[in-house]
């Protein structure tokens, strides 16, 4: 029988009989004219593809495998996936009749593995009384490799991600089945596998020859399949690395393939790391960073994947190596996928893929980077931006016509009232309201209930409206202030910018008189249209915040962080105890001796808050991550007393970074987040972060215990990679307590 007389039976068939048959002799001299795919292969009435978005079949898990019942419906699955790779080894043949006469020897010799692979596993469905067609079957593997353009993308589609993710699930359910007594079954997945390995090496071999020489086989690979394909479906629950080898995957791959992470249905969520905003807000597109502020930025670029669900992207510069992402899945957190834009500019890559043609392999000059035209075809979740400003809007504005699951336009995401809550001058008229009752200039004779106006001795705790900070618009106004401030006896005073970024937004009047240096500063700052605060300069004992998120349905408390900072009050790490999800940190509550109820009265303060804050974000029709900064500080008579609110941030924070990475400790533990600088680098006689890094190792090993998700016990981990950081390392670090 010729080759095409047989492939065509093998696909078009509407019979399993004639489906699985195959001559003795086969002949290759007549291999005809290219086909188109067709829809579907033929098959018998109870064998065709279900709708194609109807709802998944059940599929049986490891724990349900000692009913035979349910065995027979996991075999089900498989006879459908061995009946999908023949069919699809018939179309390669009929498709590309022009290639090579040794490749389609091959594929012959494995479709004929797949026909018996097919045989087996009715013959043991049957013996566990399931019938072939009893359940409905899915055409998923049709859909991704039939549209095929070239042979390399079948061996790339099929060989390379189908079979080889087998190599994980045959090897995993060979032991299952062993587990549960079921010898027969093992023993066939057992030979399945070991063909498998064959299949894959087959492909791997065609693959190589075929891709850019200049290309290594995972840079390849990941730019030759079309998705809905990635490399996340060429592997299973566990990566098998002995199978890949076996196959002849070189090391490099196989450590590609361990930390790569795609969604394989679920919508994924968006995340960029845009740690401008204020400054974006403040100054518009005449912003421009620092040497030094833009290489933090792209130090810590991926500190969004720890805010992640599993397969959510994170849109990144550059993606973190191997060996980095490794430490972190070891550590149990999930990976997401990273997606490269350009560089510091944040611009989406214009670059397009060069068409294929006829030829066997795609043409040189292909980009290795997503394209803009494939990125935004895919169907995405939510956007989530560190922050929402005029940046993060230009820079997703060509994602939002695909979400699923949000519709607000881009003038709701970021819009003026929005900008507002960036303002420590809006912050500031926030905690006098709460402190005195006044509504503000809506209605400035009525008044609402004061946090103020507590029983004792919760107002004695309190911070006076006298030293909430003081907007001003004029140096005229910022001198009257200042000198206003220090009759009361304040002669420290700090003036910051109501929007700006940390670290460049203020300055310390400590001497007796204002500067000329500091005169000047304000004077700038005035004539480009920004608004001072002025305000006494508080001995700090305490800094801590907290995190909350605004949903459609209100506002969500995530949790409560103790907060460091420098003496300039610069933002040094977060730390968060033990049941930090509904407690202030206990040397929070402990700078306060009395009563004994204490902190359910500082919960109930926040309480309170919450419910203020919450109709203020609703006004300025804000949803998303925000936070308040609090402070402890002793004033003149050496009482402690606590300012409520310093500052708010209607984005995410190190302290959400903080409360999402707890979620990755043991029960009882307390962790710490630092941002390491140069200076603390060499502090420590460290010559480089890789260096600091494999000390930290040494001195703080990570403990993790617990199955099957392992959580941190106790240890130090990196959150950025310290081969590539230049400026600053995130290190995380968590002890039992």
């Amino acid at each position: 029988m010729e080759l095409r007389e047989f492939a065509e039976r093998v696909l078009f068939a509407t019979t399993l009989e004639e489906k699985l048959q195959c001559p003795d002799v086969i002949t290759d001299e007549r291999p005809g004219e290219a086909i188109l795919s067709p829809d579907a292969p033929g098959r018998p009435r109870q064998l065709r593809f279900k709708t194609h978005g109807s709802a998944r079949s059940d599929f049986p898990g490891l724990h349900r495998l000692e009913q035979e019942r349910e065995r027979g419906k996991l075999l089900h699955f498989f006879a459908n996936h061995e009946l999908l790779a023949t069919e699809l080894m018939a179309l390669v043949l009929l498709k590309f009749p022009d290639a090579p006469v040794a490749f389609r020897k091959g594929v012959f010799q494995t479709l004929k593995d797949e026909q018996a692979h097919t045989r087996l596993y009715l013959a043991r469905m049957k013996s566990c009384g399931i019938a072939f067609g009893e359940l409905p079957v899915s055409g998923y593997f049709w859909r991704c490799v039939a549209p095929m353009e070239n042979p390399i993308d079948y061996v790339a589609g099929l060989c390379l991600t189908f079979e080889q993710a087998n190599l994980d699930f045959a090897r995993h359910f060979a032991r299952g089945f062993g587990q549960v007594g079921d010898a027969e079954t093992a023993r066939l997945l057992e030979r399945i596998y070991r063909d498998e390995i064959g299949h894959v090496a087959y492909g791997l071999k065609w693959f190589r020859r075929w891709k850019q020489p200049d290309e290594s086989d995972w840079e390849a690979f990941c730019r030759t399949l079309k998705f809905p394909l990635s490399p996340q479906r060429a592997k299973g629950f566990s990566l098998n690395a002995e199978g890949r080898r076996a196959a002849g995957f070189d090391p490099q791959f196989i450590a590609e393939l361990e930390v790569y992470s795609q969604s394989k249905g679920r919508t994924p969520s968006v995340f960029v790391f845009n740690p401008f905003a204020e400054g974006r807000i403040a100054e518009g597109k005449a912003f421009n960073p620092s040497k030094h502020q833009a290489q933090l930025a792209r130090d810590l670029e991926n500190l969004p994947q720890f805010l992640c669900r599993q397969d959510d992207i994170v849109l990144v510069e550059r993606r973190p190596s191997v060996e980095f992402l490794s430490r972190i899945k070891q550590a149990g957190f999930p990976l997401p996928e990273f997606v490269e834009i350009s560089d510091g500019a944040r611009r989406w890559s214009q670059t397009q893929p060069q068409p294929v043609g006829k030829h066997l392999w795609p043409a040189a000059g292909a980009p290795r980077t997503v394209a803009l035209r494939e990125f935004t075809s895919r169907k995405l979740g939510r956007l989530r931006p560190w922050a929402w400003s005029p940046d993060s809007v230009e820079l997703l504005a060509p994602l939002f016509a695909n979400l699923t699951a949000e519709d607000r336009s881009p003038e709701q995401r970021f819009n003026p009232g929005i900008a507002q809550l960036y303002s420590k001058a809006w912050s500031a008229e926030l905690l006098r309201r709460l402190l005195t009752g006044r509504r503000g200039d809506d209605d400035p004779h009525s008044r609402e209930s004061a946090i103020g106006n507590r029983p004792s001795p919760i107002q004695n705790w309190l911070c006076p409206e006298h030293e909430i900070g003081v907007s001003v618009n004029s140096i005229t106004a910022a001198l009257e202030a200042i000198a206003t401030i220090r009759a009361r006896g304040h002669h420290k005073i700090v003036v910051k910018q109501a929007i700006g970024l940390a670290g460049s937004n203020a300055v310390r009047l400590l001497e007796p008189v204002v500067l000329e240096s500091h005169h000047c500063w304000m004077t700038r700052t005035l004539a480009r249209g920004q608004t001072l605060i002025i305000e006494p300069w508080l001995e700090r004992e305490l800094d801590f915040s907290v995190q909350l998120e605004m949903t459609p349905a209100g506002l969500k408390l995530c949790g409560y962080t103790g907060l460091l900072n420098d003496a300039k009050g610069q933002f040094v790490g977060n730390w968060a105890e033990p049941h930090y999800r509904t407690r202030i940190p206990a040397k929070v509550v402990a700078r306060f001796h009395a009563p004994p109820d204490i902190s359910r009265r500082l919960l109930q303060l926040y309480a309170d808050i919450f419910v203020v804050l919450e109709t203020e974000l609703r006004r300025a029709d804000y949803l998303g991550p925000l936070g308040i900064d609090a402070l402890v500080y002793r004033d003149a008579a050496g009482a402690s007393r606590l300012k409520p609110m310093v500052e708010i941030n209607p984005r995410y924070t190190m302290g959400r970074l903080a409360v999402e990475l707890m979620r990755q400790t043991c029960q009882g533990s307390t962790g710490w987040l630092r941002l390491i600088n140069r200076t603390q680098l060499r502090a420590e006689g460290c010559a480089d972060f890789a260096s600091y890094a494999k000390r930290l190792s040494e001195q703080f090993p990570l403990r993790l215990e617990g199955e099957p998700t392992p959580r941190i016990r106790e240890g130090a981990l990196c959150l950025n990679d310290p081969a590539q950081a230049q400026v600053c390392l995130a290190v995380f670090q968590v002890r039992k307590t």
